[in-house]
């Protein structure tokens, strides 16, 4: 054994801070991204946020060194380094610039947040505590009734047993114990004659009966009870030969009364759940410009970030002893960089994919052709992995609508000619199809799989069943009508 020195060349890639910065806001939706930012502003003095009060002409960090040279001489011997001073003219020191902002118009009144708005509305328990309030009931009445009030499920059903409640009932609303649960069964039929109608059932049966009680009693009606008490689960099968036969009536009396079954509500307490709404704000907007859609950045997704001007006046006069200043400029720097590269990334990518389903746009999903992330890879010259973060939780507007810039891509099916067919336009040719079928003959799979391949489609059975399964579209025997 003996010592020796050897020379190794080796190549292996380093991910800077910045780097890991760009990569990390790329993969970040617009909400996750402007939490980023918000920590970042009160982590870092030298960054801040225009508020969009503001003037649009920003006066930065350069402006402010400019201002300050020509108002003051530096000592002899005291000038700046070259590189620094190079290192400030070059800095981005906003985002977005200005010639990218759209002016914002003071007097228009309509330019309100639509998350500020919040439609005023009330809960089922106030809901029904206000129609107590206004009972004859006496107050121990009262008192198990708003027990069963406080019972109740969101969609306003009585989820336990009379037996049940009557264990936990307090000694003080009970005449004696072997009358609770008749004196619950009292306060119920209270509770079930209350708005919405149905309210207090204890099954969706249940449910249907009260509010059928409700109607006029009509031969309609009468059909309408009769079915959901003894043929519900016929009903839901559609299994309607069978449900003729045994009461013997006609497909028109039959079809009104699963009509005016229809139009109940089986979940009555559902209108007044408390349901929180989120917006989509689409990071980009797709319009037709002299018949060439074309992809624009949207001003309201857009952070507005510049370097904060005093400070950044003050670590230039300081010049020494401000490590911790310089270290933050330049950190500041980097996020704004990053934050500009990240959406021309994601303008980047939404034009490659705006090219290629430009068929979509002027036709629909019917005319949405296959598409892969290697393709817009190839297209823009970037990684797959980058266009996966891109496209995942960003979002785009156009004028069908909204939709995530995953939308776009999908597997394809080939078609006789050798060619290739997008699932998402199968999907919509099913929809299609299954939308124009005659209500008592409703297309089967098979039937569906035939019709698509007089288009030229080869789809195997069990696809369509995939693809009308995640269109949320029931089989062929539920789909049956009268």
């Amino acid at each position: 054994m003996k010592q020796s020195l050897q020379l190794k060349l080796s190549q292996h890639l380093a991910l800077t801070p910045q780097l890991q910065q760009s990569i990390r806001l790329l993969q970040l939706s617009s909400l996750e991204l402007n939490q980023e930012i918000e920590q970042a502003l009160q982590d870092n003095p030298l960054l801040e946020r225009e508020d969009p009060g503001e003037s649009g002409a920003f006066v930065g960090a350069a402006d402010a060194l400019a201002h300050t040279r020509s108002e003051e001489q530096p000592a002899a011997g005291g000038e700046e380094p070259a590189a620094e001073a190079a290192d400030w003219e070059s800095a981005s020191l906003e985002w977005p610039p200005t010639s990218q902002r759209t002016p914002r118009d003071p007097n228009d009144e309509n330019d309100v947040d639509a998350g500020d708005l919040q439609a005023a509305s009330i809960s089922l328990r106030d809901h029904l505590i206000a129609q107590l309030a206004l009972s004859q009931l006496t107050g121990r009445d009262r008192l198990r009734v708003a027990f069963l009030i406080e019972a109740l499920d969101d969609d306003g059903y009585l989820d336990q047993s009379i037996e049940e409640l009557a264990a936990v009932l307090p000694a003080d609303l009970a005449d004696a114990p072997d009358e609770v649960c008749e004196d619950l069964t009292i306060a119920l039929k209270h509770l079930q004659s209350f708005d919405p109608p149905g309210v207090g059932a204890r099954n969706p049966r249940e449910c249907l009966l009260l509010q059928l009680d409700n109607l006029p009693d009509d031969p309609v009606c009468a059909l309408a009870r009769v079915l959901v008490r003894d043929h519900l689960e016929l009903l839901a099968s559609r299994d309607y030969s069978r449900i003729k036969k045994q009461l013997g009536c006609e497909d028109d009396a039959l079809r009104d009364a699963q009509e005016l079954i229809k139009s109940l509500n089986p979940r009555p307490g559902a209108p007044f759940a408390q349901l929180e709404t989120r917006y989509i704000v689409p990071d980009v907007v797709v319009r037709k410009l002299r018949g060439n859609w074309v992809v624009q950045l949207n001003q309201e997704a857009m952070p507005r970030l510049r370097i904060n001007r005093l400070y950044a006046d003050l670590l230039r006069r300081q010049r020494g002893g401000a490590n911790n200043l310089a270290g933050q400029l330049q950190e500041a720097k980097w996020l704004i960089k990053n934050v500009q590269q990240r959406f021309d990334t994601i303008v980047r990518v939404s034009q490659a994919i705006v090219d290629r389903q430009r068929a979509f746009l002027d036709h629909g999903e019917v005319a949405m052709r296959p598409l892969t992330l290697r393709e817009i890879a190839e297209s823009v010259d970037l990684h797959e992995s980058t266009i996966s973060r891109v496209t995942t939780q960003k979002y785009l507007a156009s004028p069908r609508g909204i939709y995530e810039l995953k939308f776009f891509f999908g597997s394809h099916v080939t078609t006789d000619t050798g060619g290739a067919a997008s699932s998402t336009a199968i999907r919509a040719l099913i929809r299609q199809l299954i939308a124009a079928e005659e209500g008592r003959q409703p297309l089967s799979d098979s039937q569906i799989a035939a019709a698509l391949g007089t288009q030229g489609i080869i789809v195997a059975r069990r696809t369509i069943a995939k693809y009308r399964e995640s269109l949320g579209i029931p089989p062929v025997n539920l789909r049956k009508s009268i």
